[in-house]
C-alpha cells in the first residue's frame, strides 16, 4: 500500500509536508505511512482516497482499478 501513497503524491507533484498538512499531521508522521512503518488509520485512508479520487481498495493494493465506488 505504501508505494501507492507515494506514487499518487508524486503524480500530483506534492511534497510529504503538503499531504501531511492536508491530514493535519506532521510530515514525519505521514512519512511513516509511505515507508510502511505505521498502519494508516481508516479515517486517514478515507481522506486520502477522497483527495486522490481513488478507492480505498486501490490504496490498500486490493485492486488495480483506481476508480472510486459510487456513493449509495
Amino acid at each position: 500500500m505504501f508505494t501507492r501513497l507515494r506514487e499518487l503524491r508524486e503524480d500530483k507533484d506534492l511534497t510529504q509536508s503538503q499531504v501531511a498538512k492536508l491530514l493535519n499531521m506532521s510530515q514525519t508522521g505521514y512519512s511513516q505511512y509511505e515507508i510502511g512503518k505505521n498502519d494508516v488509520p481508516t479515517r486517514v485512508l478515507i481522506m486520502l482516497a477522497r483527495f486522490y479520487n481513488v478507492s480505498v481498495d486501490y490504496l490498500l493494493n486490493m485492486t488495480d482499478d483506481m476508480k472510486p465506488y459510487k456513493r449509495a
